[in-house]
């Protein structure tokens, strides 16, 4: 999907509902806006249910100031017009209410966005705005003063979040982005102390490029790549809905034969891709025309080492995520599903995934089908694309059911005998 290509209106309804799709703001809350070339901006209305937003409930501010819509424009106009006054480089704002978010504004605190490094890379220094009120031209004056300081992300004291970006895609990348930071502190202080990344391991991170390989020209799709990658968009959309991915995080691999494999590409919206968007890799070369995860080295890696792995899956959802930004360990001896799909969950350091991709494919035997690498991510392996998305599932929930277990009590894990009994009765190596 080309998204710069779609009407303003168009743009603003189709992510109005996925945040609002995704419990990210409510029916009442949150406005989205794009400033286009001739410097109209689009606005979302004030009053109007956002779960069922159209293009004619869009308003437009012409740059003559003129309204034109069938309703007003939201009460929060104010500071989206002075944001595209005083940074003429944002050409969209997103502003919103997601819970976690709320948390931090109304403890007055900036999410920590060394966790992993992707949320710095994405989101940048975060502002805070202080209290003003809702759609006052004075709360405008304070968000817009965080603005002109560089940030692109501002928190509103006991409000919410702002975010601009080039285009409305972008900032909400970076608003999706903000939000999986902020649960992720959130379950990483209730299990223990988070461990954030030094200012040097942020860099050390940036020379996870793309991988420089070669080019080939795919003449041959057969029946069972077409299933593959069919399959694929099917689970990757699925991990996207339950929050296993985020829009442009996380890669699905699956192998074809022993010289082939499909893999997820670089920085394509995780909501909406498509089966061409899939990229093949074979015999060490990539799809002419295509760029593949940056992880793709370490998915050849593990196919090239491990003939019983059939697909690889890495993400960062935000439970299991905590144990990987705390030294806290994780024990899948929980319930017997856990055990008997996750078994032991090594946790590797930060950059070995990329720095020493054949190492780390040397980790997952048949005992050991996962790990965790510290700040970054889980890696998951499966005989199949759906035994590794039934891995993921249980291991994220498995962290988010041990994580609701610190609230009620101290945890009894499955005794040795019982662990012995499921390694006979299911006959596991």
């Amino acid at each position: 999907m080309n998204f710069k290509l779609l009407h303003p209106a168009d743009q603003i309804v189709m992510l109005m509902k996925r945040i609002y799709g995704y419990g990210m703001t409510t029916t009442s809350g949150g406005n989205l806006s794009i400033i286009d070339e001739e410097g109209n901006i689009w606005i979302s209305p004030a009053g109007v249910d956002k779960g069922s937003l159209t293009f004619n409930d869009i308003i437009c501010i012409k740059a003559n100031g003129d309204i034109i819509g069938n309703h007003k424009p939201s009460s929060e106009y104010p500071f989206h017009q002075l944001i595209y006054k005083t940074r003429p480089d944002i050409k969209a704002v997103v502003h919103a209410h997601p819970p976690a978010l709320v948390a931090f504004s109304i403890a007055r605190k900036i999410p920590d966005t060394h966790l992993i490094p992707n949320i710095n890379l994405v989101c940048g220094g975060v502002g805070m705005a202080e209290y003003g009120l809702p759609g006052s031209i004075e709360l405008g004056e304070k968000v817009v003063k965080e603005f002109i300081k560089g940030s692109n992300t501002v928190i509103l004291e006991n409000h919410g979040i702002v975010v601009g970006g080039e285009d409305l895609f972008k900032a909400f990348m970076a608003f999706e982005t903000m939000d999986f930071c902020a649960r992720l502190e959130i379950n990483a202080n209730i299990i223990g102390k988070t461990s954030p990344l030094t200012n040097e391991q942020i860099e050390i991170s940036k020379i996870k490029n793309n991988a420089d390989i070669e080019e080939f020209v795919s003449e041959y799709y057969g029946s069972n790549e077409r299933a593959i990658r069919r399959e694929m968009c099917q689970l990757i959309h699925r991990a996207y809905d339950q929050e296993l991915f985020t829009s442009t995080q996380g890669t699905f691999s699956q192998r074809i034969d022993e010289d082939n494999f499909v893999i997820t590409p670089y920085n394509t919206d995780r909501k909406y891709i498509e089966v061409g968007d899939l990229v093949k890799i074979s015999k060490g070369k990539k799809e002419k025309g295509k760029m593949p995860s940056r992880s793709v080295l370490m998915h050849q890696e593990i196919y090239k080492r491990h003939p019983h792995v059939n697909s690889v899956i890495i993400a960062h959802p935000p439970n299991i995520m905590a144990f990987a930004v705390t030294e806290e360990v994780f024990d899948s001896r929980t319930i017997p599903e856990s055990y008997i799909l996750l078994r032991s969950v090594p946790k590797i350091p930060f950059g070995a995934s990329f720095m020493q991709p054949g190492l780390t494919a040397d980790i997952f035997k048949k005992d050991t089908p996962i790990a965790m690498v510290e700040n970054d991510c889980v890696i998951v392996t499966g005989s199949s694309l759906l035994n590794a998305f039934d891995r993921l599932e249980v291991l994220e929930y498995s962290a988010k059911a041990i994580i609701a277990a610190k609230h009620i009590g101290k945890i009894v894990t499955i005794s040795d005998t019982h662990i012995n009994d499921l390694i006979k009765a299911f006959h596991l190596e």
